[in-house]
């Protein structure tokens, strides 16, 4: 099984509000910095209930922040 390559637009989602630091972000979402960082370099996918929690603060739709390569083009 392939590691995941789920990627996510949570450092440009923090610039674009305010330049909202991880330290903030983690604050809302009830986490450390240190997992906020993780998740922002791909190294840990969070839970699908906390990334429906980073959505939320962002306002935005969970698609927004996190992407799965399609790989449709390489199975056919």
């Amino acid at each position: 099984m392939k590691p995941t390559r789920i990627t996510n637009s949570i450092r440009s989602l923090r610039f674009a509000r305010d330049e909202m630091t991880q330290a903030e972000l983690a604050d809302r979402i009830g986490v450390t910095r240190q997992t906020v960082i993780a998740i922002e370099k791909g190294r840990y996918s969070p839970s699908l209930e906390m990334a429906f929690q980073i959505a939320r603060v962002f306002a935005v739709p969970l698609d927004q922040v996190f992407q799965y390569p399609d790989d449709a083009e390489e199975s056919s």
